[in-house]
């Protein structure tokens, strides 16, 4: 018996609104570096949250981006294979750095 059910299409703006949703909160987004990283920071307050808003690239908010102990980390929820996620990854680490530089005087003289 070869029945097939009629689906409805994935709303992927919806699913991955909900990781940025999950770890919008500082202690729930520090629980996340620490289980990843390994660490066992315990005060929130340590990040820095410098999530991009808007990125002309990025289609979904599907990322956040944070600095703890003077370390930038980036998290994105990929559901599916993407062949360009390493591009992607390297404009918005761009964008990053260069909003956190903005303020030096990267070429002028000391």
């Amino acid at each position: 018996m070869n029945q097939t059910t009629p689906t409805q299409p994935v709303n992927r703006l919806y699913k991955s609104r909900i990781f940025a949703m999950l770890y919008s909160d500082r202690k729930d987004l520090l629980d996340l570096y620490n289980a990843v990283s390994g660490k066992h920071y315990e005060d929130p307050e340590l990040l820095e949250i410098n999530t991009l808003e808007n990125a002309i690239y990025m289609s979904m908010h599907n990322d956040l981006s944070f600095l703890i102990d003077s370390r930038l980390s980036l998290y994105e929820h990929q559901s599916t294979y993407s062949p360009n996620l390493p591009l992607r990854y390297l404009f918005y680490i761009s964008d990053l750095y260069s909003g956190m530089t903005k303020d030096e005087n990267l070429y002028g003289t000391k």
